[in-house]
């Protein structure tokens, strides 16, 4: 009875989801992966950059969203252009979307520690739906549909705060133009954060997002994390919305290449029950060249 319940619960979020705003999905570690959201950042680690995070949300719970993620960006010779490009897979249930994009950025220095960056994502949405022969107990149809669109976005850091808006899907379209309406809404983003001395070992960061999509409501992470000798962070995050969380991380550098990290969300909402909780993974490999001029600061974003 228990399973049968968690099937009952995934169509209903499937047919919830599928009717109303299609979404670009969230993510805790947000801060280590924003070029799925902005694409003036694509470049500005100053190195090729890969990140790869998989994204279990309500774990226990059949059907339950699951996102994975893969994106590539570096700087040309000139420094003053990024490029970029980003995989998103996102499932939920009966339906799946599929996010290629590309990103280009150009980047003005404003002063000597900071510099102002313009973006352009642009690329195709795919939306797949295989509903289960349940007896026609809501419909029965399957789609498989791609989509252009095309989104902006603006990126004004230095090596120890940054602030940004963008917009990574501007065009409002019908994913599958079928028996009823998966509308990919655009979304506008506000993002920010910045780094600051507590001793000679030890960092704090805090950082957040704001997300609006027109016919859903607002979103708002906040988060908090800490530095320990350039190598591990740890931190705790809280989104208000509709079905607000709780979110504990780490992160550590486990050689000058490679890093990985870990999140856990509780969910706060009706959901609690039925769920363990949201478990999020993320690598970052990060080509570290051997530099024969003087040291660079640490990026911290």
């Amino acid at each position: 009875m228990k399973k049968i319940n968690y099937y009952l619960i995934a169509i209903i979020l499937t047919i919830s989801a599928t009717v109303s705003a299609q979404q670009l999905p969230q993510f805790t570690q947000y801060m280590y992966n924003t070029i799925s959201v902005n694409p003036a950042y694509a470049g500005s680690r100053g190195t090729l950059s890969l990140t790869a995070l998989h994204r279990n949300q309500w774990a226990g719970l059949e059907g339950n969203p699951k996102t994975s993620t893969l994106s590539i960006h570096a700087p040309l010779r000139n420094d003053r252009i990024g490029l970029g490009i980003s995989y998103i897979n996102d499932n939920l249930g009966f339906e799946q979307t599929n996010y290629v994009y590309g990103d280009f950025s150009y980047t003005v220095p404003i002063t000597e520690k900071a510099k102002l960056s313009f973006g352009l994502k642009a690329g195709f949405t795919n939306y797949v739906l295989e509903t289960p022969d349940v007896n026609d107990m809501f419909f029965d149809s399957s789609f498989n549909n791609w989509s252009p669109n095309f989104g902006a976005g603006v990126y004004y850091s230095s090596n120890r705060w940054y602030v940004g808006v963008s917009s990574p899907r501007i065009m409002n379209t019908d994913l599958n133009e079928g028996e009823f309406e998966a509308l990919e809404r655009n979304s506008y983003y506000a993002i920010g954060g910045l780094v600051f001395d507590l001793s000679e070992n030890t960092k704090f960061k805090p950082t957040v997002i704001a997300k609006f999509t027109n016919g859903a409501p607002a979103s708002y992470d906040v988060t908090a994390n800490f530095l320990f000798s350039e190598k591990f962070w740890i931190g705790a995050s809280y989104r208000f919305n509709d079905s607000s969380n709780f979110g504990a991380l780490i992160d550590y550098q486990v050689s000058k290449d490679f890093r990985l990290g870990y999140a856990y969300d509780i969910p706060t909402g009706d959901i609690r029950p039925y769920t363990s909780g949201t478990h999020e993974v993320i690598l970052i490999y990060e080509l570290r060249l051997k530099s024969k001029g003087p040291y660079k600061s640490p990026r911290y974003f």
